[in-house]
């Protein structure tokens, strides 16, 4: 009888693949893990309990076939898991990066549940897909026949990325218009390269082009082309922007020099790690060089800009965040990594006026308390008065949200229905709004989530595109 390769749980400890020493990492944009070795990945993935009720893969928005990838991993069989994993997945690799599987994948492990410490889902999932593309494994899109119909999509983010893939793999004609200069969307300017090298997504972009997308980069809709324009050229025409507009918070001294945004701060720092022209770093506006940096929020985009602050050779890093470590909504797995290499975290601080005469230098801060459940459950946080302080600052980062832009005014086209809060009204299932032939995925529907929840919903839309083409599945699974 062949040996059991799984449900080493027991007799196997979990273990992550090596992170680098924060005083190595502090200097550079590369990523701080390593990758796991043949060996290590089989091990780890043997400890998957191939549980009748797959909890990983139901809290996984894309549903991958996660307990089957591991097994075929632990008994050597990578290519089959690799193939297994791209069918569900558009960027495994990414995803493997960048997911907060804490909260996902990982946080609904049954081992973890028994006390045995989750499955490194993530890691494995990236170690696949980087074998994959090393051994020429990552086939080019090359669809069995060319399809009459086209599609317009505008964003070239992880969303819109997900359903050029789909519709092109369909043979279906494809053009991607966005407005930056190089496709991928914050998978390019918006996620610091130590959580997400770069490459990792010009290679996917270079597999698109090559594949027969036509990319219209520099091209801001409303402005250089029309949405009229766009959607007379395609039979269907997908909307996947995401939400860039940052939120602003009214508070004394609030445009003072020196209080930047969160996404200026981020996609300068990306630039400049791309050998771009960055005036707005080079004069020191975006460069945390030398500076006191104080972030404000406590989301994913906060630790991006600490950590960067971090590796540009800020003299001190403080994060306020108004409620505690426990009610944060960012991944605690970068909390840890923040602190590791220099962070100080300010639980219960909020700002309450930014000092100055021209340029910041300071941010008065108020300290709270947790009081009652406000209406999703999470306690409400409250100003206690008379515990106000001031945290001395050179740059001042604000890193509260983003909300979608206001698209009915900027393409004028007043019949896309929007809520109240701005995003397009579309079908969560198939993407389609009330404009025919129009469809939304991603941020620009959700508001501001993950990565993940876009691919989904570009793939989901796809699809529902080629069943309105007609034979569309088929041929997508050929």
């Amino acid at each position: 009888m062949a040996k059991q390769p799984m449900l080493k749980f027991v007799q196997v400890n979990r273990d992550m693949p090596t992170k680098r020493e924060a005083a190595d990492r502090r200097d550079d944009f590369h990523e701080i893990y390593a990758e796991f070795a043949d060996a290590k990945a089989r091990e780890q993935a043997s400890r998957c309990s191939q549980c009748g009720v797959p909890y990983c893969q139901t809290h996984c928005p894309l549903h991958n076939n996660i307990p089957d990838w591991l097994r075929l991993t632990a008994e050597g069989r990578l290519r089959e898991a690799y193939e297994l994993s791209q069918a569900t997945n558009t960027f495994p690799e990414i995803c493997g990066r960048i997911c907060p599987q804490d909260r996902l994948c990982e946080g609904n492990c049954v081992i973890e549940q028994s006390g045995h410490g989750t499955v490194t889902i993530g890691a494995v999932e990236k170690y696949i897909t980087d074998t994959a593309w090393e051994e020429g494994w990552v086939e080019p899109i090359a669809p069995s026949r060319e399809r009459g119909e086209s599609v317009g999509i505008i964003g070239a983010g992880p969303g819109g990325l997900a359903a050029a893939d789909v519709l092109r793999r369909a043979g279906v004609q494809v053009t991607v218009y966005d407005r930056y200069d190089r496709a991928g969307g914050l998978l390019t300017y918006g996620i610091p390269g130590f959580k997400l090298e770069k490459d990792v997504v010009m290679r996917r972009n270079a597999q698109l082009e090559q594949g027969g997308v036509t990319f219209r980069l520099n091209c801001d809709v409303g402005e250089d082309i029309s949405f009229d324009d766009i959607r007379s050229a395609h039979d269907a025409v997908i909307i996947a922007t995401g939400v860039y507009k940052s939120r602003d918070m009214e508070a004394p001294g609030s445009g003072l020099e020196g209080i930047e945004k969160a996404i200026d701060f981020l996609t300068a720092s990306n630039r400049e790690n791309f050998g771009d022209d960055v005036p707005e770093f080079d004069s020191g506006r975006l460069n945390a060089k030398g500076k006191r940096v104080v972030v404000i929020g406590g989301g994913d985009t906060a630790m991006d800009c600490v950590r960067t602050s971090i590796r540009q050779g800020a003299t001190s890093v403080k994060c306020l965040y108004r409620r505690d470590r426990a009610n944060m909504p960012g991944s605690q797995r970068e909390v840890n990594n923040a602190e590791e290499e220099g962070v100080v975290f300010e639980w219960l601080s909020a700002p309450r006026a930014f000092l100055g005469q021209q340029h910041v230098t300071g941010v008065k801060v108020q300290k709270m308390r947790l009081g009652a459940p406000d209406t999703t459950g999470r306690q409400a946080p409250e100003v206690i008065e008379g515990a106000d302080y001031v945290e001395d600052a050179d740059l001042v980062i604000k890193a509260l949200g983003f909300e979608p832009e206001a698209l009915p005014a900027l393409w004028d086209q007043p019949d896309l229905a929007v809520t109240r809060w701005g995003t397009v009204k579309a079908d969560f299932t198939t993407g389609a709004t009330q404009m025919p032939g129009v469809y939304a995925v991603g941020d620009i529907v959700r508001g501001a989530s993950l990565v993940v929840w876009a691919i989904r919903d570009g793939r989901d839309c796809a699809e529902a595109i080629l069943d309105r083409f007609g034979s569309g599945a088929a041929l997508a699974a050929e």
